[in-house]
């Protein structure tokens, strides 16, 4: 029983490394580029509500 708790638990760690790669690649590709250039422009740019306060 135990051998297979250490099956399950590699694979558990190979999967969790795998997606950290995949997420990791998909944040600094550039065809995300413009999307994330706009998010981080968000704060700057000026609101209707905000500029009442």
């Amino acid at each position: 029983m135990s051998d297979w708790i250490g099956t399950i638990f590699s694979a558990w760690t190979v999967v969790v490394a795998v997606l950290f790669v995949v997420i990791v690649l998909w944040a600094w590709s550039s065809r995300r580029k413009q999307d994330f250039d706009e998010a981080a422009r968000l704060p700057l740019e000026a609101d209707d509500d905000s500029s009442a306060r």
